[in-house]
């Protein structure tokens, strides 16, 4: 036999019941651990994994819905605030917030088109315009970063006297309780479906919520008699979510390269080999598309039937779609030793 090519869909009747725990990788722990947590959160090490695409794609949408009016709420309430306060660190925050919220239609978007069927132009599906709508995240809150700098220099210039500095402060708090609670629930979310834009605008969410106490910081220094202190924190605020804007980019940057977690194919590795007729593996490949996760290997058996080859085959692929609950394409080939040998030889 010189080589067979297999290949399976994702099908829901495989059994699911293997673990998904077997991270070879480490994770910073103390302090830089906890940050870590908080900005770098993956995006499929959720033990209850949402493996059916259908599934993923609603709750996804139902994620993004509930967010949408909850940061929507959090926009309007504090922009009263501003009216009254006229407090443009609380004015930053506000556009962040807003900036934030618009996010969610166009990955809701995508998410409405990836559930699209392939088609001959899009051979693949739609699942990329998932990672298309992360970049599009990427730029309205660098915009937004931008504007919330630009009227914190201005007062900077132009010092105003702010009012009402406590209504700042609930407001600031208010900011913070909406953005933690739409982060978290973002997250979850996000890693239960595999979604990296999902996660991205979860930890976005996290990080105005910080900014929200930031605001509360600069109303506080008001108060103590130190007014340039809610411009400063306002230009703090933009320089931070810059920064943290860097990550972002990296997650969105490397899908869109095909890039996969490393544990990812440890795991897919560690399925295969487990299954019994299975020499080695001389190629093996995963990438997500939206999130989704798609792929192929190459097995190394010895020289049996084309019937056994089919049946170990398809015992690959029931063992990793076991582990990668994601994967909605894996395709097998499958050589003989004798192959390899003559390959080589060759």
């Amino acid at each position: 036999m010189s080589g067979h090519e297999h290949g399976h869909a994702h099908d829901d009747e495989h059994p699911h019941d293997h673990g998904h725990g077997e991270h070879d990788h480490e994770h910073p722990t103390g302090l830089k651990g906890f940050f870590y947590g908080l900005f770098v959160p993956h995006t499929h090490d959720a033990a209850d994994s949402i493996d059916d695409a259908l599934e993923a794609s609603v709750a996804g949408v139902r994620a993004l819905k509930i967010s949408l009016f909850v940061l929507l709420g959090t926009t309007v309430l504090q922009f009263a605030v501003v009216l009254i306060s006229g407090s443009v660190a609380l004015l930053a925050d506000t556009i962040h917030n807003f900036s934030d919220a618009l996010t969610a239609v166009p990955l809701w978007i995508a998410f409405i088109l990836g559930r699209r069927a392939a088609s001959r132009r899009y051979t693949f599906g739609y699942g990329r315009a998932e990672d298309l709508a992360g970049l599009f995240i990427v730029v309205v809150v660098a915009l937004s970063a931008v504007i919330a700098a630009w009227q914190s220099i201005l007062r900077l210039i132009t010092p105003h006297q702010l009012e009402n500095l406590w209504w700042v402060v609930a407001a600031g708090l208010i900011g913070f309780a909406g953005n933690e609670a739409v982060a978290i629930y973002r997250i979850r979310v996000g890693r239960q479906i595999g979604s990296a834009a999902l996660v991205a605008d979860g930890v976005h969410a996290r990080t105005d919520g910080f900014t929200s106490l930031a605001v509360v910081v600069g109303a506080i220094g008001v108060m103590l008699g130190f007014p340039l202190a809610d411009p400063i924190v306002g230009i703090l605020i933009s320089i931070a979510i810059i920064v943290l804007l860097i990550g972002t980019v990296r997650s969105i940057g490397r899908r869109l390269m095909d890039g996969i977690e490393p544990e990812l194919l440890q795991r897919a590795e560690h399925a295969i080999l487990h299954v019994d007729g299975v020499r080695s593996i001389s190629e093996l490949r995963l990438r997500w598309v939206g999130h989704r996760l798609q792929g192929d290997a190459a097995i190394v058996v010895d020289e049996m039937p084309v019937t056994d080859a089919d049946r170990i085959s398809g015992l690959v692929h029931d063992q990793v779609t076991s582990h990668l609950p994601n994967v909605d394409v894996f395709q097998i080939r499958t050589h003989t030793m004798t192959t390899i040998a003559t390959g080589a030889a060759h």
